[in-house]
């Protein structure tokens, strides 16, 4: 649908520029204070978007935005500037790489006189279509596909042909889909693959590439060397087998040789003017493309005047011509039979008595024609495979043969044989590399006049055409020329003339020399890419190691990539074989294209706002089948080869997942992840999880100081010990003030408790909140933290440790209110006391116990966290101790053994001891039994009372606690009814033997539930100081060595006027233990018996 656009002109713009100057500067002024704030602060904390459009100012200095129609803007044109501005900045832009505006300027002898860079202007026929032609049509079609035709036959030559043009197509689809979404700059399929699946597959998968470039540039250049030394100059060779069993190793140290030294040349060649290489790049290419022709305008010929090309057959086994002229054993020369040289390489010497090879006697010479033509009928000879082992002989199945008894002597003699081991899938990875180049076109997009447009067209055409060529090929190949010499790879048959060329016109030399010059071009043109593939990546900066890699000469010449592009490329050119050498690259390139389908197929099923390529023949389903036949094909290739890449590739993204730079390129990966999280927290939030997957997820209270720096980094210490990086841990933090003026000290207090989760390594999320007071802001984390089916289920806080010291009493009361809101949310509370002396992740604790003191049952968490805490190596070597009280009426020999069957049922190994109170002790309080539900079944009926109910409740308890404490003050002599409302051991001691009450026995049941008897108050608080003192002794007696003690939480009174008390009492049930863990449940079993 098109879009119109209207401009609007304005008059008046500028009025005021002369009529008004001191308000113009004052206005000035005013934008360039604004423009520092928002420079400082940007509005969402994030770092802003390199854009040439957006929020950049710089070339805006100037501009003063004083006219009258525009006032109503003018505060914010620093930010969001006029439409004409950013109009003039998008007429002015040029998607030049930084590297290549460098490398021009550098060339440019002017300097400083440097005009203006014109724009592209390089169309889809010259800009793609030859680009890629040229890259695709190369060494293997020249150098291979005889044999490929030859070996497979027909049929399954076009299986092979199909399936490699089918994935480079399907893949060219999805490549135009990404490269018409939006503009690519130079950097290929490294940049459209990086901004589409994220640095960590953008490293990954263009370090791929770039290594499948270097191996094509051995490849190339192992072609041009076989060219050189097979069919121009043999002779030029250094290594010379005298036996022919040693011809391939000479062949191979040859190709090392020359290789080596072929590659040094083209590396200087590259790094002394790269401009050369691009300027000759025409003349390569018409050298392909005359070379394409002769091999047509010789397939017509052979209709009607075949080339004689006369193959040498023994029987029906293949001969080497090299050493002999004529295919014949005997001739007649002057009514004289003499023997000829054929005769004296099957026989001892040349007498016609002289004993000879018995396949060659039983067997006759005969002449068959290499290239019998069209009209031949010898395609229907060449239709199916002819597969075999190293060393097989090529045969023609349709001459005679007699077998002779003794084979041995075979591979000395001159038979044409298998130089490998051929089968299928050896030949599709040897083929891929000749379909490999489609990415020539989006290489180039920074010099198409419009490349959205010129890449799809471009590339696409350039993929069909050599599609026909190559089927066509395959299958004028098969009609064209015998089966004998298709098979045979290096020509040996027809006096080593390229078996190509046998078909060309006007000359085989045309092939021989155009492919020579077309195996350097290609080799040339990859040593000039790949390291500028590396440089772009090492300049991203998202693999830290390559960074060296990114510099290079003044004109932005990567030099040290190229030095090791050509250390990489040695290595090819040391495994010497074209045929070894050939799937190496394609195990690259199809992993390249792999990810290519997957960008394009992840970000149309995304559905992600800014996909909108111009390019519109895609689908989702076209993708996901282009990278099912990569991953297809490399495993059809080589499925070691495959895994080696795969396993290479997952290397190089763990490592950049864990070492590099973090970039935010808006990639679909980033998508897909959000969009599985939301599906994964809708399904979380379908039902509560069951007891067996239920584990603490954790949202930590933090407190920073006046610098906002942690408090208590060793809390965090502690997170990490007991999640080990499992489920949920939110850190939040409370800032007293509002939002508007604590902004940047709440985000400064977020950096640093990043930074401090980062050094203590603790994995999760952190949330600071503004709020009025410190009470409010902790309710409202506890009650809005995490996200669905996310959320905390546990609190885990330090304890104030100087409430006694503070002056103000807010700090402990926030505790306390901390305390009723985790409660009141139905969830676990965590306080660590002496938090500080925690151990930090360095650290390893020896042998010592982690002391559980099992007084009410709270669903197990007492039971939990040490299991958890121990899967942590700090705690790793601790044993587990869980100790009971027991009544003296109790048998504590069968509760010690039914505590033992329990943990063994719940498979934590520990040991178990009952501890028995003395009887007086024991009159003093009501010991529930530890084993039954009872106590947790009356935590939930006192937690389903309604809000108001508890408010009214609180509210009628504190109005009868102030008249009681009215009453009370106006006694002068209150004696021992006198509340105290802090309470001290001296205190305490005053008042033990004084208020004994015979009905003591519920000291401890009220020290866990706190519901005071209101018409004795001083009696409870007696009670209970009574009781936290001896369970303190008992625990002191017990625990004092140990590394941890896990304690129940008694829960805070419901008067809030003994909140002090309550403190009190906390602080002499804690003392004298190191570190301590109090535990109060959440009101739901969190262990269970059961699998």
């Amino acid at each position: 649908m098109p879009t119109n656009f209207t401009v609007v002109p304005v008059k008046d713009g500028r009025r005021k520029a002369a009529e008004g100057q001191s308000e113009g500067e004052e206005d000035v002024d005013d934008n360039n204070e604004l423009r520092e704030e928002d420079e400082d602060v940007p509005g969402d904390g994030n770092p802003k978007e390199s854009s040439p459009f957006i929020n950049n100012t710089d070339n805006d200095k100037g501009n003063n935005y004083d006219g009258k129609n525009m006032a109503l803007f003018e505060e914010e044109m620093d930010s969001n500037p006029m439409v004409s501005s950013l109009l003039n900045k998008l007429a002015n832009y040029t998607n030049l790489t930084q590297g290549a505006q460098e490398h021009e300027e550098a060339d440019d002898d002017e300097g400083s006189k440097k005009k203006t860079v014109k724009s592209p202007q390089m169309g889809t026929f010259m800009g793609v279509y030859l680009p890629c032609l040229q890259n695709i049509l190369g060494v293997i079609l020249f150098l291979r596909l005889t044999w490929i035709v030859g070996t497979a036959g027909i049929m399954e030559s076009l299986a092979i042909v199909g399936m490699c043009c089918s994935c480079t197509m399907l893949t060219a689809i999805s490549m135009s889909a990404i490269a018409t979404n939006g503009v690519v700059p130079a950097g290929g399929s490294y940049y459209m693959i990086s901004r589409s699946l994220g640095p960590e597959f953008g490293g990954a998968v263009g370090l791929c590439f770039y290594l499948g470039t270097t191996f094509a540039g051995s490849m190339y250049i192992l072609g041009t060397i076989e060219i050189l030394l097979t069919y121009i100059v043999p002779k030029a060779a250094i290594f010379v087998a005298e036996r022919k069993e040693d011809e391939v190793d000479a062949l191979l140290n040859n190709m090392r040789v020359y290789g080596t030294c072929c590659l040094a040349l083209m590396s200087l060649v590259v790094f002394v003017g790269v401009k050369y290489v691009n300027k000759l790049a025409l003349v390569f290419l018409a050298c392909v493309i005359l070379s394409i022709l002769a091999i047509y305008a010789g397939v017509i010929k052979t209709a009607f005047e075949p080339p004689d090309f006369p193959v040498c057959l023994l029987g029906n086994r293949t001969l080497q011509n090299h050493n002999f002229d004529k295919c014949m054993k005997t001739e007649v020369i002057d009514n004289l039979t003499v023997t000829t040289k054929l005769w004296g390489l099957f026989c001892d010497g040349p007498a016609l008595n002289a004993s000879c090879n018995e396949y060659f006697v039983l067997n006759e010479v005969t002449v068959v024609q290499g290239i019998p033509g069209l009209a031949s009928g010898v395609i229907s000879e060449n239709m199916w495979s002819d597969y075999g082992p190293l060393g097989m002989l090529v045969e023609n199945k349709r001459q005679p043969s007699i077998p002779a008894a003794d084979t041995s002597q075979d591979i000395y003699l001159p038979y044409v044989v298998n130089d490998i081991t051929s089968f299928f899938t050896l030949l599709v990875g040897i083929y891929f590399p000749s379909v490999t180049g489609i990415m020539a076109g989006s290489n180039r997009s920074g010099d198409l006049r419009d490349a959205q447009k010129s890449i799809p067209i471009g590339t696409i055409l350039a993929i069909a055409t050599t599609s026909v060529i190559y089927v066509t090929s395959v299958v004028l190949f098969g009609a064209c020329i015998e089966g004998v010499l298709l098979r045979d790879k290096f020509g040996d048959s027809v006096k080593g003339n390229l078996v190509i060329g046998t078909l060309s016109w006007p000359s085989p030399w045309v092939i021989v020399i155009g492919s020579f010059f077309s195996c350097c071009g290609a080799g040339l043109q990859s040593l000039t890419g790949a390291p500028r593939l590396l440089q772009a990546i090492a300049r991203d900066g998202i693999v830290p190691f390559l960074q060296v890699f990114g510099h290079g000469k003044a004109n932005g010449e990567p030099t040290w990539a190229l030095l090791l592009t050509a250390g990489i490329c040695e290595i090819g050119i040391l495994i010497a074989s074209l045929d070894a050498v050939a799937p190496i690259l394609s195990m690259f390139f199809l992993m390249c294209y792999l990810f290519v389908n997957l960008a394009c197929a992840v970000q149309t099923l995304l559905r992600t706002p800014n996909w909108r390529p111009r390019f519109k023949y895609y689908h989702w389903a076209l993708s996901f089948l282009g990278m099912s036949l990569c991953l297809s094909l490399m495993f059809i290739c080589s499925w070691y080869y495959a895994i080696v890449a795969m396993a290479i590739a997952s290397c190089i993204y763990k490592y950049i997942e864990y070492r590099g730079a973090e970039k935010e390129w808006g990639d679909g990966i980033r998508g897909l992840s959000l969009n599985a999280a939301r599906y994964a927290l809708i399904r979380l939030e379908e039902a509560p999880p069951h007891t067996k997957n239920w584990r603490p997820q954790l949202l930590v209270l933090l407190n920073v100081d006046s610098d906002l720096g942690v408090k208590h980094p060793r809390l965090l210490s502690f997170t990490t010990q007991l999640k080990a990086g499992k489920g949920l841990t939110i850190v939040g933090n409370v800032l007293e003030g509002t939002y508007l003026t604590k902004d940047t000290e709440a985000k400064k207090a977020e950096q640093n408790i990043k930074a401090s989760m980062t050094a203590e390594r603790t994995k999760g999320f952190c949330h600071v909140v503004v709020s009025s007071n410190l009470r409010d802001g902790f309710s409202h984390l506890i009650q809005s933290a995490g996200l669905g089916g996310m959320k905390h289920n546990t609190v885990l806080m330090a304890w104030p440790g100087t409430w006694k010291q503070s002056n103000d009493p807010q700090s402990w009361k926030n505790f306390i209110e901390t305390i009723r809101e985790t409660t009141s949310a139905h969830q676990a509370l965590l306080v660590a006391k002496n938090v500080d002396s925690f151990p930090t992740n360095q650290e390893r604790l020896g042998e010592g116990t982690i002391d559980v003191w099992w007084v009410v049952h709270d669903g197990g968490m007492l039971m939990l966290l040490p299991f958890l805490l121990r899967q942590h190596k700090v705690w790793r070597k601790c044993k587990m101790r869980i100790f009971t009280v027991a009544q003296m009426d109790d048998n504590s020999i069968q509760m010690k053994k039914d505590l033992q069957m329990f943990l063994y049922h719940l498979r934590l190994d520990a040991e178990v001891e009952v501890v028995e109170m003395h009887d007086s002790d024991i009159s003093a309080f009501t010991y529930e039994k530890t084993l039954v539900m009872e106590q947790r079944s009356q935590m939930l009926k006192q937690m389903q009372l309604s809000r108001t109910e508890r408010e009214r409740e609180a509210q009628l308890i504190h109005d009868r606690n102030t008249a009681s404490h009215a009453a009370l003050n106006d006694k002068a002599d209150a004696g021992p009814d006198r509340v105290h409302m802090t309470w001290t051991k001296e205190k305490l001691f005053t008042e033990r033997n004084r208020n004994r009450e015979p009905n003591a026995n519920v000291a401890v049941r009220d020290l866990f539930n706190m519901r005071p008897e209101w018409e004795s108050l001083n009696q409870s608080n007696v009670r209970r100081m009574h009781t936290a003192i001896k369970l303190n002794e008992v625990v002191v007696n017990k625990s004092q060595g140990a590394h941890l003690v896990l304690l129940n939480m008694p829960g805070p009174p419901r008067n809030r006027g003994g909140d002090e008390n309550y403190m009190e009492f906390l602080e002499v049930l804690l003392e004298g233990l190191n570190r301590v863990l109090l535990v109060r449940g959440g009101g739901r079993e969190v262990i269970t018996i059961y699998s």
